[in-house]
């Protein structure tokens, strides 16, 4: 395989271009000084030989791509391009040098445990032949300079090898964390969009399902004797039929509640309160103090609220009154849901509702735990939706309850949290 980083197609042309240097210049030189030998013939022919070898081998048996081990294409071509130079130096000395470049071509490959001591035996073979040689007194550079250059190139040699492989180590950790974050931000918004999907369904669906149910039912008990009421029920299931599937549209395309499109917030919680109201139970809503204009989330998140406390009055409380309250001050606004139904007991801080949660079910944490039995653990998805839709907006909802005295469910939200400012967090 071809190398793909730029760094290394331009290391690599600057050793196959001096390779070729010192292959010409050490033939020049053995035709100027050596060519009246008894083996001239022969050492030109390896010359073409070790030149052909090489220029075949960077195309047949390319060095291994950082990071992996040589093939035994490359190994076999290695030995014989090195056999060739070992019998072309013993020939004609003037191929000594032509050794430097095999020391990167070739070598840079092998594990360091092998490219050392394979670089000492080329290195001494220069030195040998460099005395072999020699026509004056003994330079002392003929034997200290080939090890130092050799040493030098191998020392850098292992060196990049080592940080080469270093890196290799950092950037699959960094891919592998990358992954892992890529992962769990995908497992993150999927959850996300599951209870943004599960609290709309609730809010809206199922509690427009779970209200006619109950008109149905009562529909069939007076069809025969009060066909009027039962007429009655059959269009108020109709109704409640149509704003469950406008609503459910709505939530698909992440729009607000229909009540909002048209009305304010107050209006909407009034709206709310008379569909709500019917026999046995009669709700009330009040407003103090003036709100003013509310941001979008804040008054969606308020109405969705309202539906589900007033659904769970009307499907577990037993209660026949109920109050919402909606007040705003300069810094805050908050909504009370009171009933005068079951209620039921709640003690002491603890976990945070689970299934079951509803009021007067005994079974949901206000500010606490609850000590009666639960419901169906199927059910109660109503107040762990108000707390995450209070969360989201920046408020929290508290919940006090005492059995066979009611219940209220209270939402407070900080107005401050929703000034535009990127540099604060949203109050908790």
């Amino acid at each position: 395989m071809r190398p793909t980083d730029p760094e290394e197609r331009w290391l690599g042309t600057v050793v196959h271009l001096a390779f070729f240097v010192l292959l010409g210049s050490s033939f020049v030189r053995f035709l100027s000084r050596d060519r009246g030998g008894a083996h001239a013939g022969w050492v030109v022919a390896l010359y073409a030989v070790f030149c052909l070898l090489y220029v075949l081998g960077r195309v047949l048996a390319p060095a291994p791509l950082p990071g992996s081990g040589p093939s035994s294409r490359h190994l076999v071509w290695l030995g014989s391009v090195s056999a060739v130079w070992v019998i072309l130096l013993a020939l004609a000395p003037s191929a000594t040098w032509c050794a430097m470049p095999l020391l990167f071509a070739g070598l840079h490959a092998l594990p360091p445990r092998l490219a050392v001591p394979l670089a000492a035996v080329l290195t001494a073979l220069v030195v040998v032949s460099e005395v072999r040689v020699a026509d004056d007194a003994l330079n002392p550079n003929m034997v200290l300079a080939p090890p130092a250059v050799a040493a030098v190139a191998t020392a850098v040699m292992v060196h990049l090898q080592r940080q080469g492989a270093r890196q290799r180590v950092l950037i699959d950790d960094l891919v592998r964390t990358r992954r892992d974050l890529a992962a769990s931000e995908r497992q993150a918004g999927v959850l996300a969009e599951r209870q943004r999907l599960s609290t709309e369904i609730h809010d809206t669906v199922a509690q427009g399902l779970s209200s006619q149910r109950m008109l149905l039912h009562a529909a069939e008990r007076v069809w025969e004797s009060d066909p009027r009421a039962a007429r009655r029920h059959l269009r108020e299931a109709a109704e409640i039929s149509s704003r469950g599937l406008a609503e459910a549209r709505r939530f698909v395309h992440g729009l607000g509640p229909a009540d909002l499109v048209a009305h304010t917030l107050p209006d909407a919680l009034a709206l709310l309160t008379a569909r709500e109201s019917g026999p046995g139970l009669a709700l009330e809503f009040r407003l103090d103090g003036d709100p003013g204009p509310l941001p979008e989330g804040v008054e969606a998140a308020l109405l969705r609220i309202a539906q589900g406390a007033l659904a769970n009055v009307r499907e577990h409380a037993a209660a026949t009154r109920g109050v919402l309250t909606l007040t705003c001050l300069d810094n805050l606004v908050s909504l009370d849901v009171a009933d005068n139904g079951r209620g039921f007991r709640v003690s002491g801080p603890g976990p945070g509702p689970g299934p079951g949660s509803e009021p007067g079910s005994g079974s949901v944490s206000g500010s606490g735990s609850v000590s009666e039995p639960e419901r169906d653990r199927t059910r109660g998805h109503g107040l762990p939706a108000m707390r995450i839709r209070a969360r989201q907006a920046g408020g929290a909802l508290s919940v006090e309850s005492t059995p066979g005295e009611g219940t209220v469910v209270t939402v407070t939200v900080p107005l401050p949290a929703f000034v535009p400012d990127l540099d604060k967090e949203p109050v908790p």
